[in-house]
């Protein structure tokens, strides 16, 4: 008698061990679609922007330095941020241009 109410049990739950999953699988995917691709889609346009830099463009870097781009080159870019005051950032550094 025991042993077939534990035959039973068991085959019940290994059967829905698979819908136990869905729940999960799901909140995965919600975290992709409202977590990380937007993220994702953000930073691929700040990595275009920090590519498009140009000479007299204004803008802002992670730190909150204000500065207008003087030159560029490959991984540093120069902002003149007063009057005869040139410092160099890392281009990585540059948050937003400013219009």
């Amino acid at each position: 008698m025991y042993g077939l109410a534990y035959a039973q049990g068991q085959g019940a739950a290994t059967g829905g061990g698979w819908v136990s999953l869905v729940p999960i699988i799901l909140m995965i995917l919600i975290f992709y679609f409202l977590l990380i691709r937007p993220q994702q889609k953000k930073e691929k346009q700040r990595v275009e922007m920090i590519n498009s830099l140009r000479k007299g463009d204004k803008v802002i870097t992670a730190g909150g330095m204000y500065g207008v781009v003087v030159d560029v080159k490959e991984d540093v870019v120069t902002l003149k941020v007063a009057n005869n005051t040139n410092i160099d950032f890392v281009k990585n550094s540059i948050q937003a241009k400013v219009s």
